[in-house]
């Protein structure tokens, strides 16, 4: 990872992220409770990321989250040694999220991404 990037991606069931909007920050996916961090992408990343997790399901939420809002934001190797941003410690304040996208997937794993993922 040479240069963090301004916007990173975190993907929600419609279901997980309705809470959120009433509390004002989201506490993540079930895999985000069980692993103890929250997940994110690079925008590279988030079309493979849809493609292996969520295959098969519509109506997810895809967050824009800029990073320069999150300090305590670790970059660690996951998938093939690539630096995936990773949040410890708590849940991703709404005030973060730049922009918001709903996305389907389809069940072969394949999605149009929001045009405004950079």
């Amino acid at each position: 990872m040479t240069e963090t990037p301004d916007l990173i991606y975190k993907i929600a069931t419609a279901a997980s992220f309705a809470p959120a909007r009433l509390s004002g920050h989201y506490d993540g996916m079930p895999i985000d409770a069980e692993d103890g961090y929250l997940h994110f992408s690079t925008a590279a990343q988030l079309a493979e990321t849809l493609r292996l997790h969520f295959k098969g399901q519509s109506g997810l939420v895809i967050l824009a989250v800029r990073t320069a809002d999150l300090p305590e934001l670790v970059w660690e190797p996951s998938r093939g040694g690539q630096m995936f941003p990773h949040l410890y410690g708590g849940p991703l304040p709404l005030t973060a999220v730049e922009w918001e996208a709903s996305v389907d997937v389809d069940a072969e794993g394949n999605c149009t991404l929001p045009e405004a993922v950079r």
